[in-house]
């Protein structure tokens, strides 16, 4: 029976409009994203069996927007009475991703389910895709976002040190032909954002956006703001003592690409902790666009966020 259930998985897959990926050598238009081979199943299971708490905390994001470093301030933000210390911090001798895991990954075997309350798990799987239970939970989810412009330059970056055969590393001109048609893992990378950015505005108490490029103009205020929206408020005896100032500092990314644990080492089976730590900044893309690329990509958000209320500032 299994077996069957499985072959007929794989007639279903196989059966969806299919493109090559960036970083995985397929990908497959599965509930209108772009889903990687390698985690459509897991995707599945986990809209099927994931069981939410309300007491949940999920970091959300399209890949290359600010992921680690939102995981990092979640887990330091919570967790901050368990670990007051931060000479002595979990994220010294962890990576990120491993303290706040990819539910993607979770299905796939690659991490264990978080075990402590609140549990933290992390995911780029679209809104409209998350588990059932998710959307019945009174769960929090947190997600930010980044200047669709940095993002292609962030992705094409990531995406081009992966070596998964038999893929070959994709020209920058045919990766931004993709990326304006919406082909790239999680994509289209405007659908991903508005399915976040319409619940926020819905439901402002379950669902919080964030900006990166307002992380890192205001890191202070940010997560404070990120403190208030979890449950986890930050005193004023705390404000006092500068506990915020250290959060951002022990989150900084010049904090967290200098540590060893970030310098070598594996997770989720193949994806080198090294990459996950580039230059963290804004208007890089500037160093890459040709004025055609500018034009371009500035049309098609214009006209995919018009009305929207969300802008980006070019």
């Amino acid at each position: 029976m299994e077996g069957q259930q499985a072959n007929e998985e794989d007639k279903f897959i196989l059966s969806l409009p299919r493109e090559r990926g960036w970083g995985i050598p397929d990908l497959y238009l599965f509930q209108e994203f772009w889903c990687p081979s390698i985690l459509i199943k897991e995707v599945n299971l986990f809209q099927k069996d994931f069981e939410a708490k309300d007491s949940d905390i999920i970091v959300a994001s399209f890949p290359k927007s600010g992921t680690t470093w939102l995981k990092a301030l979640t887990f330091a933000i919570v967790n901050r009475q368990c670990f007051s210390s931060f000479e002595n911090h979990p994220l010294l001798s962890s990576n990120p991703h491993e303290l706040v895991p990819a539910v993607e990954f979770i299905y796939r075997g690659d991490v264990q389910f978080p075990t402590i309350e609140p549990r933290l798990f992390g995911t780029h799987t679209p809104f409209p895709s998350l588990s059932k239970s998710i959307m019945e939970s009174n769960c929090k989810i947190i997600y930010i976002s980044r200047n669709p412009f940095d993002t292609f330059v962030s992705a094409m970056s990531f995406f081009g040190k992966i070596k998964l055969e038999p893929l070959s590393t994709l020209k920058m001109e045919e990766a931004f032909e993709m990326y304006c048609n919406g082909i790239i893992e999680f994509g289209p990378w405007w659908s991903h954002m508005l399915g976040f950015w319409k619940e926020s505005i819905a439901k402002p108490n379950r669902v919080l956006f964030l900006k990166y490029e307002d992380l890192k103009e205001d890191a202070n205020f940010q997560v404070k703001k990120i403190a208030e929206f979890l449950g986890f408020p930050f005193t004023q005896e705390e404000e006092n003592n500068n506990v915020i100032e250290s959060i951002v500092k022990l989150c900084s990314f010049e904090k967290m690409k200098n540590l060893e644990v970030n310098k070598s080492g594996i997770i989720y089976q193949f994806l080198e902790k090294k990459y996950f730590f580039r230059k963290a900044e804004m208007r890089d893309w500037e160093n890459y666009f040709s004025p055609f690329m500018r034009e371009k990509l500035s049309k098609i958000i214009e006209e995919k966020l018009d009305g929207s209320g969300l802008s980006f500032m070019i």
